[in-house]
């Protein structure tokens, strides 16, 4: 459903030029953290280049599996079995967010679900650029008790109605997004953009379908985290040092990961494994490359590559060297 919204003028101030167009706030509930999970709720509110609202948009998403937590989002199986499926709205979805920055509070993990549906639906979603909400607040220096979207509300004067439902989550940090924009303009603060990369080739484990709950809980749910930690073995090799340009990768070489990846982070985690590579989830002095698409951004990880002087390439080169690698010295 759509509902156009009057709001009020953005006052005439200098706004900075290289500031985006246009923003889509985006809220989705889901079945749980995990990759394998889906959504079941999404909304969408369009902002225009001052954080004014244009219109706002939800949708229930029958996501054909058990609800999960329905004591955190209130939505049953009995409720969702008549909503659409995701590919149903993929399209009216896409529109609410073509040509806009996403914005989101915790933004990886709302556009790593968003993405995972339009590739189970073999389509791609209409975003380039994402916008953390929490990384802005930091910018900004925000006096916030943490890093909670209640927090940011109550920071900006935001009454929050109904936590955890897409609709309300949305319009409150729509609400909260509005002054922290303004108050970035204003200082000249660069916005923390990330580049959304769509996935072309991931995996995924068959979940249970749709079914009953039996008081809070379910049989078929499995509390667990939006990527749970992985028992990797140990990397056989020694680290034979940093990558060089123009030579091939050795078995034992250290190998980090940043942001988005059109590949799904987990497979290529899992083939550099394979390859004989020790795959590091930090960045430190003895890394030897880290494989990123966005090396302008200021990620931990790109900002210790800097610091470093650690090799960068990305993930296009990273697959080419990964068909050669050298073995280990014996």
């Amino acid at each position: 459903m759509l509902d156009d919204l009057t709001t009020a003028a953005s006052p005439a101030t200098q706004w900075p030029a290289a500031y985006p167009h246009g923003y889509a706030v985006v809220d989705v509930e889901t079945t749980g953290l995990a990759r394998d999970d889906r959504i079941i709720s999404a909304a969408v509110y369009r902002l225009d280049a001052r954080g004014e609202v244009k219109d706002h948009w939800y949708t229930l998403v029958n996501p054909e599996r058990d609800p999960g937590p329905v004591w955190i989002h209130g939505l049953t199986s009995e409720v969702l079995e008549g909503a659409p499926l995701f590919s149903d709205v993929a399209e009216e979805f896409a529109s609410r967010l073509d040509g806009r920055v996403l914005v989101a509070h915790n933004a990886v993990f709302d556009w790593q679900m968003i993405a995972r549906e339009y590739a189970r639906a073999e389509r791609e979603a209409p975003v380039r650029q994402r916008l953390c909400t929490i990384a802005l607040s930091k910018e900004l220096g925000l006096p916030l008790p943490n890093h909670k979207l209640e927090s940011l509300a109550a920071h900006f004067g935001v009454v929050q109605r109904r936590a955890h439902h897409a609709l309300d989550d949305a319009r409150v940090l729509a609400e909260a997004f509005r002054p922290s924009l303004r108050a970035a303009a204003a200082g000249g603060v660069r916005l923390p953009l990330h580049e959304c990369r769509p996935l072309t080739e991931w995996s995924d484990r068959p979940a249970p379908h749709i079914g009953r709950q039996a008081g809070g809980s379910h049989d078929g749910y499995r509390p667990t985290s939006w990527r749970p930690s992985r028992k990797r073995p140990a990397c056989p090799y020694p680290n034979p040092g940093r990558y060089e340009d123009g030579k091939p990768l050795k078995q034992g070489m250290r190998v980090a990961f940043s942001g988005d990846t059109s590949v799904e982070r987990e497979l290529l985690e899992d083939r550099a494994t394979e390859a004989g590579l020790h795959v590091a989830t930090s960045l430190s002095r003895v890394t030897s490359l880290l494989v990123t698409n966005d090396p302008e951004s200021g990620t931990s990880k790109v900002v210790k590559a800097r610091q470093f002087g650690t090799p960068v390439v990305d993930e296009a080169a990273f697959g080419q060297l990964l068909r050669d690698v050298e073995p280990a010295d014996e």
